[in-house]
């Protein structure tokens, strides 16, 4: 995929494209014949508008959600409101780029409300976050204050539910 995109409003894109996107959303390893299989079009067809939607940067990437959990792998996740002052002439735009050129940032969001933008984490430890926070993240000059949450367990990541719901047992009674 290139990193030179051609803007496409999503307002001309047609029904069986939108299908295409919200399949590909769901699973990304669905195959254009299966893809096909759904709408009307040949799996050469939906292999061209495919590649079209890479070329054109609707499709950004491809993502598996791994779950570290049940590969013994233990990261500790973080998520950071930050309250900015803008430079004068840079927007938000500046201070996110900046922020999401580290390797431990996962996302990188602009906010309503009392913060400015907030960032997702990974570290090894808490202490590597509260490490990248303290060093990295609030001696930006344009950080004013940050607030740092993390997270406890992850239920649901990028729509995919990471784990069942435990099923409660109960215990037969007799009288």
């Amino acid at each position: 995929m290139s990193n030179s995109f051609t803007f496409v409003p999503v307002t001309i894109m047609d029904k069986k494209v939108r299908h295409i996107l919200e399949i590909l959303e769901n699973d990304a390893r669905t195959t254009p014949e299966d893809i096909a299989s759904f709408i009307d079009m040949s799996a050469e067809e939906v292999s061209q508008e495919i590649a079209k939607l890479e070329d054109t940067g609707v499709i950004r990437h491809y993502k598996t959600i791994v779950d570290w959990d049940l590969v013994g792998e233990n990261y500790v996740y973080a998520v950071i409101e930050l309250k900015v002052t803008l430079e004068r002439n840079q927007g938000y735009q500046a201070i996110a780029e900046r922020i999401y050129k580290f390797p431990e940032v996962r996302s990188v969001r602009l906010l309503s409300g009392n913060y400015d933008i907030s960032l997702t984490v990974r570290g090894k430890s808490m202490k590597d976050v509260a490490f990248f926070v303290a060093e990295k993240i609030a001696t930006l000059d344009q950080v004013q204050s940050t607030s740092t949450h993390f997270v406890l367990k992850t239920y649901k990541e990028d729509g995919v539910i990471l784990h069942e719901p435990e099923t409660i047992k109960k215990l037969p009674v007799s009288f």
